[in-house]
């Protein structure tokens, strides 16, 4: 017998920027040609269909004028395509299309364009560079910092994938303004969200410019998405891989999730997430960390957004509560809450543990309670 050690040291900088600002189409063409390119000239633009005319085409256009081999690949819009199968049709096309190993990936769109992509990214030839071009307040809250991207399956989401780091991010305000209420409503939830564990300050700034957010006021949105990002990588910088203090960018997602799947994806991620934070909230004010006058003021935030606070009639309560064993946070078979502390704070049960067992049965309690 016979043992060779093999050892694989090494240091990796995933560091990357974040640009916010409007119209950053332009700058994202000099960044290239700037050296973000890597001096890689062949390049996979991916989007939805929805995205594809309004943002994606113009963007292909001047990269193929700057000199890059540049093709689209695109799928239907929403999270029912953020599948495995569709990842793969993708691939076999980017394969069908000559694309090896010495190309990059320009993820243009919201949340799923950019959790496909990434995750395309993370595995086609090994490994391949990207960015993302995000067009969705969701996108500029929820998947521009952290390197979290994935697939979801029947049985639950985001359960398959990888982390994989961009090399730079662009948060184009400008295209929140041709996204429909509904949309920029979905995006204020994970806004809220952190808002709820991190930041009282930033709470009250949303709920007295609620109304200039919804009309993408530049200088207020700009705010929002700079927030946003430091909040989230204040996390992430500390927990890149989820060992334990970034299970509170979890809030509201345990029931939230499983909504989101039990509704065949009528609901929006962030309509979806509304709800979760709803029944995180019931739950902390049972156990103590918040008031409730505190959670009426998160009940009342979320209505201001146009968000919805109760589980709507078509999604079976029991249902509900098996599809909760679902969520990532499960251990030994045990539902785990992260549970928020008042407002701005979230509760830490032990050294970097921030998440708490709760019994099937005070769940099904809060959730019968949700009507």
């Amino acid at each position: 017998m016979s043992i060779f050690n093999v050892e694989l040291k090494k240091v990796v900088d995933d560091s990357y920027e974040i640009e916010a600002g409007f119209d950053l189409s332009d700058k994202l063409i000099k960044d290239l040609l700037g050296g973000l390119d890597g001096g890689l000239k062949k390049v996979a633009v991916i989007t939805d269909d929805v995205v594809k005319p309004l943002y994606a085409a113009p963007i292909l256009n001047k990269l193929i004028e700057a000199g890059y081999a540049a093709e689209m690949f695109s799928f239907p819009a929403g999270e029912k395509s953020k599948t495995r199968e569709v990842k793969a049709l993708i691939e076999d096309e980017m394969l069908e299309h000559e694309y090896r190993r010495d190309c990059f990936i320009l993820a243009i769109g919201g949340g799923v364009v950019t959790d496909l992509s990434g995750f395309i990214a993370g595995t086609f030839g090994r490994g391949v560079p990207f960015i993302n071009y995000a067009t969705t307040l969701l996108a500029a809250a929820d998947a521009s910092v952290g390197g979290k991207t994935a697939v979801d399956t029947p049985r639950a989401t985001n359960l398959i994938g990888m982390f994989n780091q961009p090399k730079k991010v662009y948060i184009d305000i400008a295209c929140w303004k041709t996204l429909p209420y509904a949309q920029l409503s979905s995006g204020m939830a994970e806004t809220i969200k952190h808002a709820c564990f991190a930041d009282r300050e930033f709470f009250d700034y949303l709920d007295k410019n609620m109304e200039k957010i919804m009309a993408v006021d530049p200088e207020v949105c700009e705010h929002v998405a700079e927030v946003n990002c430091k909040i989230k990588y204040n996390v992430v910088m500390q927990d890149e891989r989820e060992k334990g203090l970034r299970e509170v960018l979890n809030l509201g997602h345990t029931v939230g999730r499983a909504i989101e799947t039990l509704s065949d994806y009528r609901l929006l991620h962030g309509q979806a997430v509304s709800i979760g934070l709803i029944a995180q909230c019931a739950l902390s004010v049972k156990m103590g960390y918040m008031t409730e006058s505190e959670a009426s003021a998160v009940t009342a935030l979320l209505k201001k957004a146009g968000l919805p606070v109760a589980i709507p009639d078509y999604i079976d309560r029991d249902a509900l509560v098996k599809k909760l064993y679902t969520d990532k946070k499960v251990r030994n078979g045990k539902l785990r809450f992260v549970i928020q502390k008042g407002i701005g704070d979230v509760v830490c049960f032990g050294e970097d543990v921030y998440a708490t067992p709760v019994d099937e049965a005070t769940a099904a309690e809060i959730i019968k309670n949700m009507q």
